[in-house]
Order: structure tokens, then C-alpha cells, then sequence
């Protein structure tokens, strides 16, 4: 069964807890409700719950360009403009590259900083609807309720536009996917392909 935690100190340190411990863990983002896993090595438990196709990479959360691997001066300009927010960067690492990015909510910047990095996708099983708000989550998942340790009930978060995904393993960078941040704007910043 699914708990929902309270936003709170102590439902965020909860939630903390249980993504240390291994478990599979929902709360809000900035667009969507989001669902992570604290280690690499659980993402497996991801791709079940979200029933997702295992070829598709999963993201980093994170709180600051600190916690990403593979910045360069490219990714300081456009994580000091652009993060908190809407913007992914593909950084490179040793073997594949990774996306990151800071989410602007600050129940998701608590919960990152109260675990470090974490490897989250949207909460909805895989080409199903976002879910916006703790109840829609609890309803994705109701028959996986066992799979999905927690959900911290933010309240309803906006939806919106997916970010930006912009990919900095490469020179120039190139747009991945585009979204609320517009080429115009991260021209100004870094040079990009064509």
C-alpha cells in the first residue's frame, strides 16, 4: 500500500528515507508529478512500475549544477540562467551521457537535498496521461500500490510544457527537445547547431 506524506519536514525526510532504503517514491515538480528512485541500480523497479520500454534513459534531478557530473563553462552559463527551471542538459560521463536538470518546486529541491541526485520520470504508467496532483498518482499506480512506496501530496501542480532538453556532450550544442526555453535564449549563451 502507498503511503501519502504530509509536504512537511518530516513527510519530506520520510520520503528521504524510504528512497535511501531502495523504494520507488512520487511527489510534485514543477510541471508534473514526478517518480524516482534514489541509485541507479533501482531503475529497473522505474521502468516496471511506469511499464516504460527499458532503452528510454532517465533523467538526474538534482539541486544545483554541483550534483551533476560533466559540466563545463557551457553548462555553469546555462544552469546559472536557466535552473531552478525548465531546462535538461545532457552532460557527458564516462561510458554514456546523462540528462539533469533542477527542478523549480520546492518540495522536489527538499526532497533532492535531503537524499542527493535522483533519478525521476513523469508519475503515469508509460504513454498514459500526466498526473497533476497526489490522487491522480494513487490512481496511475492503484493496481501497483505495492510497487510505489510514497507519494508526498504537494498539492496540484500546473502541467505544462516539457523542458527544454539541450545536449552538451556534443560541440556545438545542439536542441534535443524543445520547450519553454527557446533557442533564441540559449543562443545567447551558447553556440548551437544549426
Amino acid at each position: 500500500m502507498t503511503d501519502v506524506l504530509p509536504p512537511t519536514p518530516a513527510g519530506i525526510a520520510r520520503a528521504a528515507e524510504l528512497l535511501s532504503g531502495g523504494a520507488v517514491v512520487a511527489f510534485p515538480t514543477d510541471t508534473v508529478y514526478g517518480v524516482a528512485v534514489a541509485s541507479r541500480d533501482r531503475l529497473s523497479d522505474l521502468f516496471a512500475l511506469k511499464q516504460r520500454p527499458i532503452e528510454k534513459r532517465i533523467p538526474m534531478l538534482v539541486a544545483d549544477l554541483s550534483e551533476a557530473t560533466g559540466a563545463d563553462d557551457r553548462a555553469r552559463a546555462l544552469a546559472d540562467r536557466f535552473w531552478p527551471g525548465a531546462l535538461t542538459l545532457v552532460l557527458p560521463g564516462s561510458g554514456e551521457s546523462q540528462a539533469f536538470r533542477a527542478p523549480d518546486h520546492p518540495v522536489a529541491l527538499a526532497l533532492i537535498r535531503a537524499t542527493g541526485p535522483i533519478f525521476a520520470t513523469s508519475a503515469n504508467r508509460s504513454s498514459e496521461p500526466d498526473t497533476l496532483g497526489a490522487d491522480e498518482v494513487l490512481i496511475a499506480f492503484a493496481t501497483q500500490s505495492d510497487e510505489l512506496a510514497a507519494v508526498i501530496d504537494g498539492g496540484a501542480v500546473p502541467g505544462g510544457v516539457a523542458s527544454t532538453v539541450v545536449d552538451l556532450s556534443v560541440t556545438p550544442a545542439r536542441i534535443l527537445r524543445e520547450g519553454p526555453i527557446t533557442r533564441e535564449q540559449l543562443e545567447a549563451l551558447v553556440h548551437l547547431v544549426p
